[in-house]
């Protein structure tokens, strides 16, 4: 029987010693910032079990991967200074991501089958790159059909690129290896659950979705490829998601994105240091002016693609919901399946509520996920308790949406909880067009109609206290 060695009080102490030692300066290294609950969690569990809480520090502790590195892009001018708020357009530039520019055409669609269509279309007017990213690809009737769409583009020359996450598709994206292989389509999974600590660190998911065609058209949003994000399932209706097709600039700055994911994939010692704008510049030189903004006819507002994530020091997509929260003079109107913010955007959401914004917030009454539904508890409390209408549908809502009077609406992959905004890899595109605004936020308060009231009555003292545990295990380490 293996046995342990016995250890002293003062090794013991010595060994607590070492492991806090350990994450102050991995912490102070790697300027790793974190919310001060995450933080104390980490140097309490260290200090009491410290045996296993410093491996476990190593091993997901890390949430950045790079250090502090991101140049503030220039202010906008013309046309993208006039429709955006100064307050977005300078935070953002601050943070490094480049201005919004006029697409030429979005299109959106919360219908499941429409979602589908848009999805095939982009897929088959790729004429010499194709690059996907997504969480899930299903072992299913959509996956195979999606599978089949990526090969028959590779055996007609296009160059397709496939890169799925290893944890999101786990039980699934191999099942379609053969096909696609056979046709010629690169895939890579993106940070193996086993693989070697140079290729990333495990709790560190890219949860990105997007489509790109020769970089000049996205497919975006918030569905994943797999049955349910589209069509009725198994008796169960599809789930309720946004996605939309985006023509113009927007492609090019996922595609950009995308670049890096792909390096990152092949394993992160080997990934380039170039920043996000630095590959967009070389796209955007690449591809030409009609991607880098051309004369084209213009039906769709000023948009840009938001990035977060370990990739980016800052938390940027953070960043711009708290400053829209603190911004906003009438409306907030939010939709996520998991709901589990820190408190900066909890007390923000608040404060809000109290100061008379109107705050319409849509959630699954059961989502996907037991433990998010528990973990949700005390922020839909605290956002009843406050003035907001948070409304509860039957059935799963995964849509991601944000809209902010009439000044800016985000859409894309990320949650509003913990692990989406501090922890993931995600993207959301920010909209600034009237149109792109208005269509999101009729979709928002059509669909808290659906909805029951949540309640903000106190649950027992077990689930309290259970409710907190999960939240800070499972969305905020």
């Amino acid at each position: 029987m293996l046995s342990l060695p016995h250890l002293s009080p003062l090794e013991h102490g010595a060994f607590v010693a070492a492991g806090l030692l350990t994450y102050l300066v991995v912490t102070r290294i790697r300027r790793q910032r974190r919310p001060a609950y995450a933080a104390l969690s980490w140097v309490l569990g260290i200090a009491a079990f410290p045996y296993l809480g410093l491996p476990l520090f190593l091993l997901f502790g890390t949430r950045k991967l790079i250090r502090p590195a991101t140049r503030r892009q220039p202010l906008p001018i013309g046309q993208a200074a006039e429709g955006a708020p100064p307050w977005a357009a300078r935070l953002l530039a601050a943070l490094g991501v480049v201005a919004a520019r006029p697409q030429e055409s979005v299109r959106f669609a919360s219908d499941g089958h429409e979602a589908l269509e848009q999805l095939h279309g982009v897929i088959a007017s790729a004429r010499a790159a194709l690059d996907i990213c997504t969480y899930v690809l299903g072992d299913d009737a959509v996956g195979a059909e999606i599978a089949a769409a990526l090969a028959e583009r590779a055996r007609h020359g296009v160059r397709v690129r496939l890169l799925v996450d290893s944890i999101g598709s786990l039980k699934s994206a191999r099942n379609h290896d053969a096909l696609l292989k056979a046709a010629g389509v690169r895939t890579r999974r993106f940070v193996p659950a086993l693989g070697l600590p140079g290729r990333g660190r495990t709790n560190l998911r890219n949860h990105r979705k997007m489509v790109v065609a020769d970089g000049q058209r996205l497919w975006a949003g918030g569905r994943n490829m797999a049955s349910e994000y589209f069509v009725d399932t198994g008796g169960e209706p599809a789930w309720r998601d946004l996605s939309f097709v985006a023509h113009g600039p927007l492609a090019a700055q996922a595609l950009a994105l995308f670049e890096g994911d792909w390096r990152i994939a092949r394993g992160v010692r080997k990934a380039p240091r170039a920043d996000y704008a630095d590959r967009l510049a070389r796209h955007d030189a690449a591809l030409g002016a009609a991607v880098a903004g051309s004369a084209a006819p213009s039906t769709g507002g000023l948009a840009h693609w938001v990035p977060s994530g370990p990739d980016f020091h800052e938390d940027i997509l953070h960043a711009l919901i708290v400053s829209a929260v603190f911004h906003a003079e009438q409306r907030l109107l939010l939709a996520t399946p998991y709901f589990v913010p820190d408190e900066g955007l909890l007390e923000a959401l608040v404060l809000a509520a109290k100061r008379g914004v109107a705050i319409t917030l849509v959630l699954p009454r059961r989502s996907n996920h037991r433990l998010a539904d528990w973990a949700r508890g005390r922020s839909v409390r605290t956002l009843v308790q406050a003035g907001a209408a948070v409304r509860l549908l039957p059935g799963m809502l995964h849509a991601k949406t944000v809209v902010v009077d009439d000044a800016l609406a985000l859409c894309g992959s990320a949650n509003l909880d913990s692990r989406s905004l501090f922890i993931n890899y995600e993207a959301m595109a920010a909209f600034y067009g009237a149109a792109e605004i208005g269509w999101l936020a009729r979709w928002v308060q059509d669909t808290a109609h659906l909805g029951e009231p949540a309640s903000s009555k106190a649950p027992s003292w077990p689930r309290d206290i259970a409710e907190g545990i999960v939240a800070t295990v499972g969305f905020q380490l």
